[in-house]
């Protein structure tokens, strides 16, 4: 018995000196929130082959940099319930045509609780290396109608604009926009889906069950061709529509 004592005496006063001669514990940072990004704007790999892009070194795209830069950012290729497991927040920016069961699937994450960003643009303008026809092109014309119909909002377009770049306020801030659309209401809308329009149609803000999603009519924002250093203020639009996820109750009513 008294050996047993001695052993067990020994262990402690063993682990209780490692612990004093160690160092203090090495601080790690906190680990960032995870956030889904689905898009055919070459954001997270850049346009052309993925492999010659990384033999190249060339810098990342701006947007990816932004985002990572407050993000653990997950490129999704689908939105199937697999590819949302474990991601509270979710950006559509010209996303292809979703299949039904994605539309399904997506409006479900929502109303679970999800929060999403979506760029839905009628007529994309940022350039692109790829003809019209390939499908390594950008989407073109966003496809998210029955998605929208679902949540009561139609997505329109005037044709007579300019197709220049201007800048428009989105919840008092300088935005660019060019060729965007704009939100109308309808009665379409499937219950706990409310949608409310903003700034004159240009941004939709969605409750959707306990999830909320924030719409912008264009997506030229995430535009910039690289040439010269991204505006700073174009930076300070996008951080601030981040920062607004779930908590979008500043935009003003129309």
């Amino acid at each position: 018995m008294r050996f047993r004592r001695r052993t067990s005496l020994s262990v402690a006063l063993a682990l209780l000196i490692a612990a004093c001669s160690a160092g203090p514990a090495e601080e790690t940072a906190p680990a960032k929130p995870r956030l889904g990004l689905f898009s055919t704007l070459p954001i997270y790999w850049g346009e052309g082959d993925v492999a010659a892009l990384i033999d190249s070194g060339a810098e990342p795209d701006w947007v990816r940099v932004e985002l990572e830069s407050r993000y653990d950012l997950v490129p999704l290729d689908t939105l199937e319930p697999d590819a949302l497991a474990g991601i509270d927040r979710v950006i559509l920016a010209q996303p292809r045509a979703l299949a039904p069961s994605e539309n399904v699937s997506f409006d479900q994450w929502l109303t679970a609780g999800g929060e999403a960003l979506i760029f839905a643009d009628p007529m994309l303008t940022r350039h692109s290396e790829y003809p019209i026809g390939d499908r390594r092109r950008p989407q073109d014309v966003v496809l998210l109608s029955p998605l929208f119909d679902h949540w009561g909002l139609e997505l329109t377009f005037d044709e007579t604009q300019s197709g220049e770049e201007r800048v428009l306020p989105v919840a008092g801030l300088p935005v660019p926009v060019r060729l965007h659309g704009r939100f109308v209401r309808n009665d379409s809308g499937a219950e706990e889906r409310t949608c409310t329009t903003h700034d004159e149609g240009l941004v939709a803000r969605c409750a959707v069950g306990q999830g909320t999603a924030l719409v912008l009519a264009d997506a030229a924002l995430l535009d910039w061709d690289g040439s010269a250093p991204v505006p700073a203020r174009r930076k300070d639009a996008l951080q601030a529509l981040l920062g607004g996820f779930g908590a979008q109750e500043s935009l003003s009513r129309d």
